[in-house]
């Protein structure tokens, strides 16, 4: 059953707004080698219960090793603010989605082998900016009087080599679906109303936010491979051939970006530890929105 619609509080307003202006204002946000352009489009934001039932599935559907956002923010708590006792309030996650600019996007939509110089800087000056941003609602929470932590950017975070790919102890996209901003694809991606071409963000606090309602039936509902079997365009964009019937091969994948597109980084203006891909995100229909779940909807031209 979906969620019921609760209205929104002043302070949700209040965060959204300042996400928002944010994004919008901040120099950071800009691809300042190419053209300065923009990076991301207006953000998606989404509130979850930071006691939702959801976040201790994780530990069976991702690992015991993953996080709850009550663990990290008594982490925070402990660790940050020497404060020892255990939290007995109300938490919420706030889940923000960037969505990769339009004209962004549209470079990447002609490749076939690996990114565009666009996407490639997009990757590698969106993270800082993301990075900027969470620290930015941190601050705001705090200056309102409540305490905030980004747990993606406390000591406990990690990246873990797993026998079938790498994968974190706080799961953004994992904390996106909580939020109500999305559901899971066939390559992995996450599909949201603005599409699939994106970088998830997020917080915790103790500021107390009503939850956005989820409105989807499970954690596919928007990949119409799994509703009713009428797309897999992502399967015939990954140069790598790691997307299958059967998903996302990580490795595969992984291969692909620090070997064989290795020599992208060669080219005038690319950057960063790998090139970035992103093709599967791209000339796909998922790539702007969520796709209709009866009609096989064509890619973007």
């Amino acid at each position: 059953m979906k969620d019921q619609a609760k209205p929104k509080s002043s302070s949700a307003q209040f965060i959204e707004d300042n996400i928002k202006t944010f994004v919008r204002e901040s120099p950071l946000n800009r691809l300042k080698e190419i053209d300065g352009g923009p990076i991301y489009d207006e953000p998606l934001i989404g509130f979850a219960d930071g006691d939702d039932p959801l976040f201790q599935d994780y530990k069976r559907i991702i690992g015991e090793f993953h996080f709850t956002p009550r663990e990290a923010f008594e982490t925070h708590l402990r660790d940050d603010l020497g404060i020892s006792s255990s939290f007995n309030g109300a938490l919420t996650v706030i889940s923000f989605v960037l969505p990769v600019s339009r004209i962004t996007r549209m470079s990447n939509r002609r490749e076939t082998k690996g990114p565009s110089l666009r996407w490639n800087n997009t990757r590698w000056y969106g993270q800082p900016f993301a990075e900027a941003l969470t620290r930015h609602v941190v601050s705001v929470l705090r200056e309102q009087g409540s305490r905030a932590v980004a747990p993606d950017q406390m000591p406990l975070y990690k990246v873990l080599d797993l026998p079938n790919g790498r994968c974190s102890n706080w799961s953004q996209r994992h904390m996106a679906y909580a939020a109500g901003l999305g559901t899971f694809g066939l390559s992995d991606s996450f599909i949201t109303p603005a599409g699939t071409a994106l970088w998830c963000c997020s917080v915790v606090t103790d500021m107390v936010l009503p939850a956005t309602p989820r409105g989807y039936a499970n954690h596919l509902a928007n990949c119409p491979f799994f509703t009713d079997g009428s797309c897999g365009a992502c399967i015939q964009r990954c140069p790598a051939g790691a997307i299958s019937a059967q998903g996302h091969d990580k490795i595969k994948c992984r291969e692909e970006m620090y070997g064989v597109q290795k020599a992208w980084l060669e080219k005038p203006g690319y950057i960063g530890n790998y090139a970035g891909c992103g093709l599967c995100q791209t000339k796909v229909p998922c790539e702007t929105r969520i796709p209709g779940r009866a009609l096989n909807a064509p890619s973007p031209k």
